[in-house]
């Protein structure tokens, strides 16, 4: 499917004139080598058959619209980025460097810059944004960490931080730079003051963005770098976000509750199978209804989160053991309805499509719900049945319901249990008639999708008030 140029920012490139008067513009090409300096030769790449170091992987397309993956070599890196690069309607590339030839994260080893997207910036947000880099203090509300480098993306920025020293990505450092992204993620798209678009859209630290000197061919534009600021240290950004969520580079694994010896006399077979018998893990196979239920969220997918409610999708099915084609074509079924979602951002095409597709891999089992709800936006409500079969848990729960009724006089379903986070936005509204949605988020703590979904809720009467 071809791409159509679209409206943008009205002011974007106003916000382009104030970067391009406020700091140096540097090429794709210096970008990426002061992003990766110590990328491999090619003579070095071919004799190293283990991967024992990493190089930065990106992706181009060629003329009949297919994506293909290259290395970033050091002595080739010029003479691609002219071929490859520059001028390419559709270009990719990550912060990551990786083992091998794929850019896949469990092939990920060190992160040399932590990149994110904002979309919908106009020359109003960019200042905001940088005044609230330069003039409010860490831990201070509001406040945010000065970039190393932004980019002009063609509707919005991609803000580069780079590290002084590529980080290497141990299991549990994956996992909290994943969780140092999403909060820093949701305190700069701060909505009417930094960006235009009103729904946060969450990336994982390997997501790939369009590269500068390669052409945004949906409005048109080339992308251009500029450089903003030093490069800095993973405890500069831990001084903006929520203790909880900050990276600790002294814990590189996550500390295990059981000593190997309590393991052995906890579970015995666990220990037979996996220690003496050196059994890989067992995955476990899940009903279809899974995958037939995420089918029938899609009125539910917001704009910005299109693509990952497609990666979920291709996740579940690869759990539910669906085959791969039955999910391909799925997904060609519901890509209409995709496109029909409102969003200011690229259009839904089938290479975004083939691109859900490659998430069709054992590899993502153990993507945890707390995940699946940040890139899609949706809830997932939990069960909660302490390890018995519904029927029996529903038994014990309504026999239990019916003593409290009988015993106390009351009815059980009035007034108990936690308030759906309809209810409580919906009270926090009567309460305070003149406050905005970014006054509920803070005071309730609850994420901004929940409260744009449930803002204009009003619940039905009882019997007998209409």
């Amino acid at each position: 499917m071809a791409e159509t140029k679209r409206e943008r920012v009205p002011d974007y490139p106003e916000m382009v004139k104030y970067l391009t008067d406020t700091f140096p513009e540097v090429s794709g090409k210096e970008l990426y080598e002061d992003l990766f300096p110590n990328n491999e030769k090619a003579g070095e790449h071919k004799k190293n058959h283990n991967y024992e170091k990493p190089n930065a992987v990106y992706l181009y397309s060629t003329p009949d619209g297919r994506m293909h993956r290259r290395i970033m070599l050091k002595d080739t890196w010029a003479e691609d980025y002219d071929t490859f690069v520059k001028g390419n309607p559709m270009t990719l590339c990550s912060g990551l460097t990786f083992r091998g030839r794929t850019n896949q994260m469990a092939h990920a080893q060190r992160m040399h810059a932590l990149i994110i997207d904002l979309d919908s910036v106009g020359l109003r947000e960019i200042k905001n944004f940088f005044h609230r880099c330069d003039h409010i203090k860490p831990g201070e509300f509001g406040s945010f960490p000065h970039p190393t480098y932004i980019v002009a993306s063609g509707g919005g920025v991609h803000i580069y931080y780079v590290f002084k020293e590529p980080i290497d990505l141990y299991p549990n450092i994956k996992l909290q730079a994943k969780q140092l992204k999403y909060n820093l993620i949701y305190k700069i798209w701060d909505y009417k003051m930094t960006t235009r678009e009103k729904d946060t859209q969450y990336q994982g630290i390997a997501q790939g963005y369009r590269m500068p000197g390669s052409v945004n061919s949906k409005y048109g534009t080339v992308i251009r770098a500029f450089r903003t600021g030093p490069r800095v240290e993973i405890e500069y950004l831990n001084k903006y976000v929520d203790e909880k969520n900050r990276v600790d580079l002294l814990k590189p694994f996550r500390p295990t509750q059981k000593s190997l010896e309590q393991a052995k006399h906890d579970y015995p077979e666990w220990y037979q199978r996996r220690i003496v018998n050196k059994q890989k893990p067992d995955h476990w196979h899940i009903k279809k209804d899974l995958y037939n239920w995420w089918i029938r969220q899609v009125g539910r997918v917001i704009g910005g989160h299109r693509y990952f409610y497609f990666m979920i999708l291709a996740i579940y099915a690869s759990k539910c053991d669906v085959p791969f084609d039955t999910l391909k074509e799925d997904m060609i079924k519901l890509l209409p309805r995709i496109q029909e979602i409102e969003h200011e951002g690229d259009p839904f095409t089938m290479q975004d499509v083939k691109s859900a597709l490659e998430a069709y891999d054992k590899g993502f089992f153990c993507f945890t719900i707390d995940d699946i709800e940040h890139i899609t936006a949706i809830r997932i409500e939990r069960n909660r049945r302490n390890g018995r079969p519904q029927n029996i848990h529903l038994m014990g729960a309504r026999a239990l319901q019916d003593i409290k009724h009988k015993v106390e006089g009351t009815n059980w379903r009035q007034g108990n249990g936690r308030k759906r986070k309809c209810e409580v936005v919906y009270t926090y509204r009567q309460e305070h008639p003149e406050a905005k949605k970014v006054d509920c988020i803070r005071d309730l703590k609850l994420s901004k999708p929940t409260v744009y979904r449930w803002w204009n809720y009003v619940p039905e009467p009882e019997p007998g008030q209409e």
